[in-house]
């Protein structure tokens, strides 16, 4: 059966998924952004460590608050968003971890793509996976995409162990594909299917 505890969505008798925001699992709330979020997300994306295999580098407040406003805005149609991004929060005070993205590349192919960026003095607790399961149920259930695939530089071991916990195939493995902050990076690309995630979910559709 569907796990109503680590689950973005609940399922009706009939497998239809109804989106309800924020989204919660059993420790965490993802909630939209405000204004109120900027210091806390600064708190993570400004480190040195945090940026390191993004595209881009330490932001200073005024850029975070600049990324935080676009972020509390919508970004398309309810039913045919081009990307959807959530605070991640603790329920038992609040406190923000993180931030997750559901990214509609092909909505005729019905293509997603999720990203991530967490406090590090947050890790090792499982915050991420459990949004990040939360986040794909969303893509799945309620958006009814067909696969979902998530890409890293191959150093962020991280990041693609946390892909490999969700049950994500390593689809690609590009080497020395691109300039990245003025050395040939490596990228690895993982996906899952709807049906493969259904699976693993307990048989949800």
């Amino acid at each position: 059966m569907h796990d109503p505890g680590i689950s973005a969505v609940a399922l009706t008798e009939t497998g239809q998924a109804h989106l309800t925001i924020p989204l919660e699992t059993e420790r965490l709330k993802l909630r939209a952004f405000s204004p109120e979020d900027v210091d806390a997300v600064h708190a993570y994306q400004g480190l040195t460590e945090v940026a390191r295999y993004q595209y881009w580098e330490p932001r200073s407040r005024d850029e975070v608050a600049m990324e935080v406003a676009k972020w509390a805005e919508p970004d398309g149609p309810p039913e045919a968003p081009a990307s959807m991004v959530f605070a991640v929060t603790l329920k038992s005070s609040g406190v923000l971890v993180g931030d997750m993205v559901l990214l509609f590349r092909d909505w005729d192919a019905r293509q997603g793509e999720i990203g991530f960026s967490f406090h590090p003095a947050h890790g090792g607790q499982g915050y991420a996976t459990e949004a990040a399961r939360a986040v794909m149920d969303l893509g799945f259930f309620h958006f009814n995409l067909h696969r979902i695939f998530g890409r890293c530089d191959a150093r962020n071991d991280r990041s693609w162990a946390l892909m490999q916990r969700l049950g994500m195939r390593r689809e690609a493995h590009f080497r020395e594909h691109a300039l990245f902050k003025g050395v040939w990076d490596e990228e690895f690309y993982y996906a899952i299917l709807q049906r493969e995630w259904a699976d693993l979910r307990g048989g949800a559709t």
